[in-house]
């Protein structure tokens, strides 16, 4: 009996190895963390539960069967993430590049299949040089066999991929369907073709960071949501990002003990807005002084700033924050700033998370590259995403709210729950100045009189007492009882149940 565990002890040591310290050593000088030291760092200590250790692919075509190693590239299994479960599996590049194979997906949509039997998370550490080219179609039929799983996926446990190397080709579809997509700066890269065929085909010459990089994808395309320094603080915030989460659409809500008083009075927020409508200020401000201890974990922070996203927590429960960003374009609403929110939107929708949303919009941004990039359809999401959204859903309105962008930002009109003013709110179909030069249009040569014609107007309209008086508005508040109040409602939206009529799916205008 010794020598039979004494073998298995052995055999674990050899796949523990995945390609040979040499090659993790390799590893180690690209500043990049093997692929179970990776595991090691995202999960609780020794509660990881590896499945599949000796798995060896199949392939016999171009002296494959010599080339055998257990684990076939990817160590996969489940464990706690601060005490709390999920799933994971974590590509090794030093076996084949972390290539997959036919028996490589067989371990992942194990994984992701048990996660959506027990209602847990996925996360994907990827680091891949894409289809094993000796398996030819069938390392193709894997990947297809991971989309499904991700789309199946979709909308009942949450997916979390975590570039922390090569994905390129087919490989990255299958994050780009998950829900968050993280990136390591100089060591990750995403491309579906990279910079050899990209010059072969259009004579453009681009490195592999500039192409698909990690700063590229949350500068310009969107693609990810966060770029982190190395593999370590990567992993790090993935389990403080987790705590947020709730751990499938089963969970009603997340909530976690804290020291800070749901009643907590900030009388600074009494003078955040500025007295000169056209001057901007910080609404991260605003944020930190309402969320519990000032905890606030932004998403896609440096794409479309003319709004913020993210999670924070009000009273120990998770919510969903978006928010316009004066400081940016002035808080308009352009594509991508409908874009990143109405998929924040509809993830927190899916997952029954809360939504606070803080207006401060003069409109959608004007111009041509707008209308021919298609705001019409891209507004359109943002829309559609809070008037499908049957989660609890709370509005502070903190100064202008203008035309349709009012009606699109969680307005009543749209089942916005609970729908709060600041005093200096101005709810408005546009803003004064607009509106006098269309309706007194006869008198633009006369500038006292148009001056006294928008100071009319600002009192008659530019103000949340209208909307008040109409029901639009629940209660106009003093901004220094603004956490007060959001916790109160919040608190009082717990048990709220609403349902959509039957479908299918729905149509969002994509």
């Amino acid at each position: 009996m010794r020598d039979i565990l004494q073998q298995l002890e052995e055999k674990r040591r050899q796949a523990r190895l995945g390609g040979g310290a040499a090659r993790i050593e390799g590893q180690h000088k690209k500043g990049k963390l093997s692929a179970r030291e990776r595991l090691e760092l995202l999960f609780d200590p020794h509660s990881f539960e590896e499945w599949d250790m000796f798995v060896e692919h199949r392939c016999t075509d171009f002296d494959m069967a010599a080339q055998s190693t257990p684990g076939d590239g990817v160590v996969t299994g489940h464990g706690t993430i601060n005490g709390r479960r999920a799933f994971a599996f974590s590509q090794d590049f030093t076996v084949f590049g972390g290539s997959l194979s036919e028996s490589h997906a067989e371990k992942i949509c194990k994984i992701m299949d048990m996660a959506l039997q027990v209602g847990a998370p996925v996360i994907g550490l990827n680091d891949s040089g894409g289809a094993r080219i000796q398996e030819g179609v069938a390392s193709l039929a894997g990947y297809a066999q991971v989309f499904q799983r991700n789309v199946l996926a979709s909308g009942v446990v949450p997916q979390i991929s975590v570039i922390m190397g090569p994905c390129a080709g087919g490989a990255v579809y299958s994050p780009a369907m998950t829900d968050f997509i993280f990136m390591v700066k100089d060591s990750s890269y995403m491309f579906v073709t990279g910079p050899d065929v990209v010059k072969t085909v259009t004579q453009e010459v681009v490195t592999h960071e500039e192409l698909g990089g990690a700063v590229t994808h949350t500068t310009k395309s969107s693609v990810a949501d966060l770029a982190f320094e190395n593999d370590v603080e990567a992993l790090d915030q993935v389990r403080r990002f987790f705590d947020f989460l709730p751990l499938s659409n089963r969970e009603s809500q997340t909530v976690r003990e804290t020291f800070d008083r749901p009643d907590r009075i900030e009388p600074a927020l009494d003078t955040l807005v500025p007295p000169q409508a056209n001057k901007p200020y910080d609404m991260h401000e605003l944020i930190g002084k309402v969320v519990d201890e000032g905890d606030f974990f932004e998403l896609q922070p440096n794409f479309a700033k003319n709004i913020v996203i993210g999670f924070g927590r009000l009273d120990g429960a998770t919510v969903g924050i978006v928010a316009n960003q004066p400081m940016v374009l002035a808080g308009c609403l352009d594509i991508d700033s409908a874009r990143k929110a109405a998929r924040f939107v509809r993830f927190c929708d899916c997952f029954n998370i809360p939504i606070l949303t803080f207006v401060d919009v003069p409109g959608f941004l004007p111009g041509t590259a707008q209308e021919y990039g298609g705001i019409i359809k891209h507004g359109a999401k943002l829309l559609y995403a809070y008037a499908e959204a049957t989660v609890p859903k709370v509005t502070v309105i903190t100064r202008k709210a203008y035309g349709g962008a009012y009606d699109v930002m969680s307005s009543k009109h749209l089942r916005g729950d609970v729908n709060y003013a600041w005093p200096t709110a101005e709810i408005a179909v546009m803003g004064p100045q607009g509106a006098v030069e269309i309706i007194f249009r006869s008198d633009l040569g006369d500038k006292e009189k148009i001056a006294a014609r928008v100071e009319e107007y600002r009192e008659k309209f530019a103000n949340p007492f209208v909307a008040a008086r109409r029901g639009f508005i629940d209660e106009v508040i003093m901004p220094h009882s603004t956490r007060l109040r959001l916790c109160r409602a919040f608190a009082m939206l717990r048990s709220k149940r609403l349902e959509n009529p039957w479908k299918k799916h729905d149509n969002i205008p994509l």
